[in-house]
This record gives structure tokens, C-alpha cells and sequence, in this order.
């Protein structure tokens, strides 16, 4: 594959028309890709931005095989899709990325941590379980300290559940899951690492994370993250490792832990654009939906240098409200200088969704933290 892919008449096939999907069509359109997405929702964000689009299932195997087999490269914006039908379109020539045998490792949480185990990558104990009553032994067993994961389907904090008592303990979920001892952790970073097909491999600097407790999604991210340089450093040679361990093209984002002792533990990895690098739009040369661009069509990769550090915010929708989508606070946050608003455009809100996000731009990293602290207190989402 060479420029010559940067022409009308070669198709792009997208898995997925949600916010990372209408992000990656915004470079394909500056780009004249012509684009195909596949999408169950009849109000996708991506329906009025790319070429053609489809309506229905992604985890049907004939419905993703025929959306596919039409298309010249396939690529996806979210993991649960259906992985034969993408083995047998990789098998009559559609170039596929991630590749499918990698996807369906990392589509399983069991199988991502048995992976990073046979692979001698560092990651948190753990223990494969089938059902709720396997699953409390193990949390007894580490006196209650655990985290609970689903093995499939999980996204967003969904399929997650945290214990640290015999009471909590109680409300495992009863289905297939890894158990995972908790650790005594000081931070969470991820680092977006992207390949083309020629093996270039290019890291963006790492991001520092805190979490919503209630949703266990991201709240504030901080670019690049306030770590030492030694973490940051091996924090990017393991993330170039991992993408070529999976051979995966495009991105793979790779969230850490940090654990008390500056250990660096993977927790798991999305082979796709991820939360964790909105904020590459405004600040670096590349964004990363540009470089999946690149790393998907083996064109050359772009600088990952930062223009300028950020801050970057999710805007979830507000508990209690339910319905019809309202922003309120936003014009108040568009007069500050450095802010900018991405409303991903859904139409209906609810507790805890993602509605959009905001980066703040300032060449002090503290100011731009606590812009975006003013700025989550400020944007509130409601309904109408």
C-alpha cells in the first residue's frame, strides 16, 4: 500500500460510527478517502460524514462479511466485532488492521493477561474464574482486595467491579472473569504507540490518568504526564514492544499502572483510537487519528512531538438527567482562552455517558489542570 491510496476511488471501511469513528472521518475527509462505515445506530455521529453508511450488526458474521468485502482496507473504532468474519475477509485479500488473530487475544481480558504472561510483560496477579463462586474464593483469599473483570464485552468502566470487603464481595458478577489482586498503586498512565506495515513505530509521550469513582472512566488526563522520565521511558519502550509483540498496525494504546515502588504493570490495551488521546488533536504535530490513518495505509508515521501540554476532560452525562441532551456553562467555557469543546453529538443523554470532551491548552501544565477542573465543574450535561 502507498499514496496511491489517497484517492476516491479505494474504500475505507470503518467498524463502529461512534465518537472515534466521527473523529477518524474528520481526517479521511481532509484527506478524500472514500469511507464506508457499519454501525447499528440509525443516529450515528459518523451518518453524515463519511461516503456510504450502513446500518446493523457488528457482531453478525454475514453483515460485517459483506459490509467488508467490498471495502479495500478495514479497520475498526471499537473491539466487539465479529473476528471470523474479518479472518476470512484478511483471507481473500482485504487488508485488515488490527490484524484479527490479535484482536480476538485482546477482545478477551483472560486471554490479553495470559498473553502479557506467556510474553514475560509485567501486569498485576491474576486468576481466570467461571463464575461468581470461583471468583469470591480468589477475592478471600486476597482478603477482599480485588478487582473483578468481565472476560468479554467490558468498555467504559462496564463489566468492572471493585472489592475491598466480604460484604462487597457479595455483588460479584456471576460469568466468566479475571480476578485481579489490587495493588498499592500511585498513578495510571497509558501510552498510544502506532506501527505501519513497513515495522516504523512511533510512541506518543505518556499520559497521566485519574478516574471517575462512581463511573470508573476517565476523568482528567494530563499531557504529557507529571512522572519521572526513567517511568515515561520505559512506559514507551514497552508500549513498542507490545504493538509488534500483537502485530498489530495502526494504534495501540497501552494503560499502566504505577504501583508504589514506580513498577510499571499493564492493566489492558485497545488496538484503535482511544480516550486517553483526544487531546493530540490541539496539542502535538500528529493527532492520533491522523496516525492511525498513516499506520493503517503503511504510510510514513508523523511527529508525536507535543506543540503544547493540555489538559483534557470527558464531559459524562449528569446524574439525574435522562433524555434529550442540553450543554449548560458552555459559552462560559468557550470565552477562557486554551479551551476546546468536541460535542460528539448524541443525541440523548444519561448518567455517565460520554457526550463529548474538552482539552485545554496551556503552556503551564498546572494552569491547564486547573482550567479543566473549572471547566468540569462549569459544563454541566443535562436533558431538556
Amino acid at each position: 500500500m502507498n499514496n496511491s491510496f489517497i484517492s476516491s476511488n479505494k474504500k475505507l471501511g470503518i467498524l463502529g460510527g461512534g465518537q472515534l469513528g466521527k473523529m477518524l472521518l474528520q481526517c479521511t475527509n481532509t484527506w478524500d478517502i472514500f469511507t464506508k462505515v457499519l454501525e447499528p445506530a440509525a443516529d450515528s455521529a459518523c451518518k453524515n460524514l463519511c461516503n456510504e453508511f450502513v446500518q446493523g450488526s457488528l457482531h453478525d458474521y454475514k453483515m460485517v462479511y459483506d459490509f467488508g468485502k467490498n471495502c479495500d482496507v478495514l479497520t475498526i473504532e471499537i473491539e466487539h466485532v465479529n473476528v471470523e468474519a474479518l479472518k476470512q475477509l484478511k483471507a481473500e485479500g482485504v487488508i485488515v488492521h488490527p490484524n484479527p488473530s490479535a484482536l480476538e487475544t485482546i477482545q478477551d481480558k483472560g486471554l490479553q493477561k495470559l498473553f502479557y504472561q506467556k510474553n514475560s510483560f509485567p501486569t498485576s496477579e491474576f486468576v481466570l474464574c467461571e463464575n461468581k463462586n470461583e471468583a469470591f474464593a480468589v477475592a478471600e483469599k486476597w482478603n477482599f482486595e480485588a478487582v473483578q473483570k468481565s472476560r468479554k464485552a467490558g468498555y467504559d468502566g462496564k463489566g468492572v467491579y471493585v472489592c475491598s470487603s466480604k460484604s462487597e464481595a457479595e455483588n460479584l458478577m456471576d460469568l466468566p472473569c479475571v480476578m485481579e489482586r489490587k495493588i498499592k498503586m500511585k498513578t495510571e498512565i497509558a501510552v498510544i504507540a502506532a506501527r505501519n506495515e513497513n515495522d516504523e513505530v512511533r510512541c506518543y509521550p505518556a499520559v497521566e490518568m485519574d478516574f471517575h469513582d462512581g463511573a470508573n472512566m476517565l476523568d482528567l488526563l494530563l499531557f504529557p504526564a507529571q512522572i519521572e522520565n526513567k517511568i515515561a521511558e520505559q512506559a514507551e519502550m514497552l508500549a513498542t514492544q507490545l504493538i509488534r509483540a500483537f502485530d498489530i498496525c495502526g494504534l495501540l494504546a497501552v494503560e499502566f499502572f504505577v504501583d508504589e515502588n514506580n513498577h510499571l504493570l499493564i492493566n489492558e490495551v485497545a488496538p484503535r483510537p482511544h480516550n486517553s488521546g483526544h487531546q493530540t488533536i490541539e496539542s502535538s504535530i500528529t493527532s492520533q487519528y491522523e496516525q492511525h490513518l498513516r499506520g493503517i495505509l503503511n504510510l510514513p508515521l508523523g511527529s508525536t512531538t507535543i506543540k503544547m501540554p493540555s489538559a483534557m476532560v470527558n464531559l459524562l452525562g449528569a446524574s439525574g438527567f435522562e433524555g434529550d441532551v442540553f450543554y449548560e456553562g458552555m459559552e462560559k467555557c468557550l470565552e477562557k482562552e486554551g479551551v476546546k469543546i468536541h460535542i460528539y453529538g448524541k443525541k440523548k443523554t444519561k448518567p455517565f455517558r460520554k457526550m463529548g470532551h474538552v482539552t485545554v491548552l496551556h503552556h503551564d501544565i498546572n494552569e491547564a489542570k486547573k482550567t479543566a477542573q473549572w471547566v468540569k465543574q462549569n459544563i454541566t450535561v443535562k436533558s431538556l
